[in-house]
């Protein structure tokens, strides 16, 4: 496994004051090494891994905030790591992409990754994604309390600090980083109908209208875990020609009720 490349004390302009720790996924020994250099020296800490098998034994040892995550990898590919990282680990993953690899691309947001660069790309621009990405997913952010709240709908509860979904049974339902941003856009707007470059904007961010199947696979996905019938949705209802609307109401709870 590669050595982790420590960045100095925090500096002006940083998402946090604590490290943020990044997992940087490529087999080209030369970028990985030169990038990760440069993302220390912007105050990330940064481990290395040059193949899947390095990344999944990372990431049994360490926690990381992000991933940037190369497609095209001898072995394990980047599409079957980021489906990992998104739906058993809630990690947001940035890919790293070829230009040639458009419809990887648009696998990989439909799978949930939130957001790509292509390379090659400047370093400066991966800094300004990867602090839009942690500012979008709440990590380092300066968050109010009342957004702290749990949500409530239909019997339904979700955890924001916790990014936790709890069923009416009081059962917990593992849900991906782009599913947990997909729901909290439509708990923040109940019975608001809402099109989909509206939610592309708030869950993927960045060019996202050229993808606008994967918020349609996202709602997919999110009705057969929430919904008693996701060929008859009650809860998430298409808006023919308009979008999606959250068809119930919506209650913050005090922050202590998500442990009840």
């Amino acid at each position: 496994m590669e050595r982790a490349t420590r960045g100095p004390e925090r500096r002006r302009g940083a998402v946090t004051d604590d490290p943020v720790n990044l997992l940087l996924v490529d087999d080209d020994t030369s970028l990985r090494e030169a990038l990760a250099d440069y993302l220390s020296r912007q105050g990330f800490v940064v481990r290395q891994a040059n193949d899947a098998s390095k990344a999944r034994s990372a990431l049994g040892s360490e926690s990381f905030d992000l991933v940037l995550l190369d497609i095209m990898m001898p072995g394990e590919d980047g599409l079957s790591l980021c489906r990992h990282l998104v739906e058993a680990r809630q990690l947001p993953v940035i890919f790293l992409t070829a230009r040639g690899e458009a419809t990887d691309r648009i696998v990989g947001l439909e799978i949930g990754a939130d957001d790509y660069v292509v390379k090659p790309f400047e370093p400066r621009e991966l800094v300004a994604r990867i602090r839009s990405v942690l500012r979008r997913v709440g990590r380092g952010a300066s968050v109010p309390a009342e957004d702290d709240a749990p949500y409530e709908f239909d019997g339904w509860q979700l955890d924001p600090l916790k990014r936790r979904l709890t069923d009416p049974d009081g059962t917990v339902v593992p849900i991906s980083s782009a599913e947990f941003r997909l729901l909290t856009a439509l708990l923040d707007h109940p019975r608001q109908v809402m099109d989909r470059d509206r939610l592309l904007d708030m869950v993927q961010g960045r060019e996202a209208h050229l993808f606008d199947r994967a918020v349609d696979n996202q709602v997919s996905r999110l009705r057969r875990k929430i919904e008693e019938d996701s060929r008859d949705p009650k809860l998430i209802q298409t808006v023919w020609g308009g979008g999606y609307r959250l068809a119930c109401d919506v209650v913050r709870l005090p922050p202590c009720a998500a442990d009840d």
